[in-house]
Parts: structure tokens; C-alpha cells; sequence
């Protein structure tokens, strides 16, 4: 029989499965409460939240909003990390964190509507973060229209040089 805390929780997992972008799960036994707080620190710090919850009670939720089922990723304990945003920004920070904190094991996520592994964790963490990628684009965008100005500005340039040097010429003569 389902008690009301229960129903309630099922409730704001199905809440925030809904508004995440995605969902990255990590095992967190061996690191202490002091570690895991300055986890949950870092991981605010990059636009999501890290909450744990009983597996069963993301599985009904899971399954009343029809989403994948994520199946040996729920075995054992689960911390979940939301992302509400750029999904890459949390991934660099849990990996960065496990690199330090070795008792952190990634196990895999749900990303944009697909389940990964801790592999694809990893490799969303070697991407580069969102205002990169748009910095990349920019340049790209950019450079074409540099290098246009600058073929317009050649003859013109090209022409001022002539009358200096005719000019010149005739300065000293």
C-alpha cells in the first residue's frame, strides 16, 4: 500500500525527470558526508542538482512517464544528478570530482531521451562546454567576412599606395 511521503515522492521525481535535460547516475558509496556535500556544491555551481532516491520509487516514476527503463544502472545505491541546462558542464564536474574522489563510480545516465553508459558519461565530459562551441561558430562565421572586407579593402588600399608613390615622385622631382 502506497503511503502519502511515497506518492509525494514519486511525484518530484517525475518532476524533475521532466524538466531535466538529462540525468546522470552515480554510486556514491565510500565517500563521506563532507565529500558528497562539496559534490552537491560543485555540481549547483554547473546548473543541476544531485539528489539520491530509492530505486524502486525512480523506476514507478520512470515508468509513469513512459521513459526507458534504465535497468542494471538502478542496481544499488543511486545518486541522481539533474541537469537542467548544458548537460557537458555537470559531466566535466563529476568526472573531474571522481578523478580526485576515487569511491565515485560513474554508471552511466539518461541523455536527451537515450540511456548511456558510464563510457558515454565520460565522453559527453570530453566535449567542449556550450560557450565554446559557440565561440567556435562565431570565429567560423567571422572569418569569412574578415577576409572578404579585406580583399575589398586591397584594391583600394593598392590604389592609395600608387598616388603616395606618384606623389612622392613628383615631390621630388
Amino acid at each position: 500500500m502506497p503511503t502519502h511521503l511515497k506518492e509525494q515522492t514519486v511525484s518530484q521525481i517525475k518532476d524533475r525527470f521532466a524538466r531535466a535535460t538529462a540525468v546522470i547516475l552515480v554510486d556514491y558509496r565510500g565517500l563521506s558526508v563532507k565529500e558528497l556535500q562539496g559534490l552537491r556544491v560543485k555540481l549547483r555551481e554547473s546548473g543541476s542538482e544531485l539528489r539520491v532516491y530509492k530505486n524502486t520509487l525512480t523506476e514507478i516514476a520512470m515508468r509513469e512517464l513512459a521513459m526507458p527503463d534504465l535497468g542494471s544502472l538502478l542496481e544499488g545505491p543511486s545518486a541522481f544528478t539533474f541537469c537542467y541546462g548544458d548537460p557537458v558542464a555537470p559531466a566535466k564536474a563529476l568526472v573531474a570530482y571522481q578523478k580526485d574522489h576515487h569511491a565515485l563510480e560513474l554508471k552511466g545516465g539518461f541523455i536527451e531521451h537515450a540511456v548511456t553508459d558510464a563510457a558515454g558519461v565520460k565522453a559527453l565530459a570530453s566535449l567542449p562546454s556550450r560557450e565554446e562551441l559557440l565561440a567556435k561558430l562565431l570565429g567560423t562565421m567571422i572569418n569569412p567576412v574578415g577576409g572578404f572586407v579585406r580583399v575589398l579593402a586591397g584594391p583600394a588600399g593598392a590604389f592609395a599606395r600608387v598616388l603616395q608613390s606618384i606623389a612622392d615622385q613628383k615631390a621630388a622631382a
